[in-house]
């Protein structure tokens, strides 16, 4: 399940030092405005000290953590909505990610230009968040045309999604994401609106405040908004320096919290598969079934699928085998219908 964060914010805010930091791939991170045009791609292991666990409980040959794609995209500037900077180049980038991490610069430093001159954190939120708006209306109203179209002609699907349509209009032209509007997606014309019209603000978002101390407290709008603290300078510095190096400076990444909460922002969960040649962490949505589950690893798993034996990752490590924790009943047989829950080892059968 190759899903993808996008990185963006303003010019010169850390994005591809972060992403670097990341991805530990070295890209061009000079001190100017739109030093990054196409944007970079990077897989990033999702830490998880379960799959450890379970390597060590199998005598694993193997580990293969699950991963996400981060993508660097070039900094987004005021009036991108109307081609300014790499305007429409950039919002095309971010239209085909799955989520956004939005770097917002909250460090004050003479020597990194600020592409207004001045470090407002708030300010910088609203510029990039005003030109995915700006963006979307444009999308939505071409949409809105369209649909108003097809309901002339009485197409049902049409005229339930007018409403649909012009609410999530209404809510841009407030100035708020189109992710903050209450829709039905269990109503199949909502879902497939929604989903045809791939609007940029309807997209999960996080911040991630660049700051000079981890420790410093933030203004609370920016406190109230999904996101990490983190010293993207220090994380650069952290790649070239060895783990005893690091330990004896008292230097510690947080990198891993980026990558949990962006895993989380997907909403996405892992469920383990063991044995001594190899454990691997896999990557399902929330909700999903054992089927759906099977054919994160292969299409046969879900076609196929009869039967899988599940237990959760903490549970089997308590027993102390799988044959154990079938003599106590905690490793159990389920079927089609069985819910994936974060943490579960299966072995599936077909």
């Amino acid at each position: 399940m190759a899903l993808q964060i996008g990185i963006v914010g303003l010019p010169n805010v850390g994005k591809s030092t972060l992403f670097k930091a990341l991805t530990k791939n070295p890209v061009d991170i000079n001190n100017y405005p739109f030093c990054t045009i196409e944007p970079n791609v990077g897989i990033v292991p999702v830490p998880d000290e379960r799959l450890d666990k379970l390597s060590a409980f199998s005598s694993s040959k193997k580990v293969v953590p699950t991963a996400i794609e981060f993508v660097d995209i070039a900094g987004l500037v005021e009036g991108a909505s109307n081609g300014e900077g790499l305007g429409n180049k950039f919002l095309a980038n971010i239209r085909e990610v799955d989520a956004i991490a939005q770097v917002v610069r909250v460090f004050a430093n003479d020597k990194i230009t600020h592409v207004h001159n001045k470090v407002e954190p708030v300010h910088d939120i609203e510029i990039i968040e005003t030109e995915l708006i700006l963006a979307d209306m444009v999308t939505v109203q071409k949409t809105l045309d369209r649909v108003t179209k097809l309901a002339k002609s009485n197409d049902k699907d049409a005229i339930a999604q007018i409403s649909v349509i012009t609410e999530i209009q209404k809510a841009l032209e407030d100035g708020a994401l189109a992710s903050t509007v209450d829709l039905d997606m269990t109503h199949e014309p909502t879902r497939l609106i929604v989903r045809d019209m791939s609007l940029l603000t309807n997209k999960p978002m996080m911040y991630v405040y660049n700051v000079s101390d981890l420790e410093a407290s933030l203004a609370a709008s920016l406190e109230d908004r999904p996101h990490v603290k983190l010293d993207i300078k220090i994380e650069e510095e952290l790649m070239d320096m060895s783990i005893a190096e690091a330990q004896e400076l008292g230097m510690e990444s947080h990198l891993g919290d980026l990558i949990t909460e962006a895993y989380d922002l997907l909403g996405l969960q892992t469920f383990f598969t063991t044995g001594e040649t190899e454990s691997r962490a896999w990557t399902v949505k929330k909700d999903a079934t054992a089927p759906e589950a099977g054919g994160a690893i292969h299409s046969d798993f879900q076609e196929k699928f009869i039967r899988a034996d599940v237990i959760a990752w903490d549970t089997l490590l308590a027993a102390g085998s799988f044959s154990k924790a079938r003599e106590l009943g905690t490793l159990k047989t389920v079927g089609k219908e069985y819910v994936m829950i974060d943490g579960d080892v299966v072995e599936f059968k077909v």
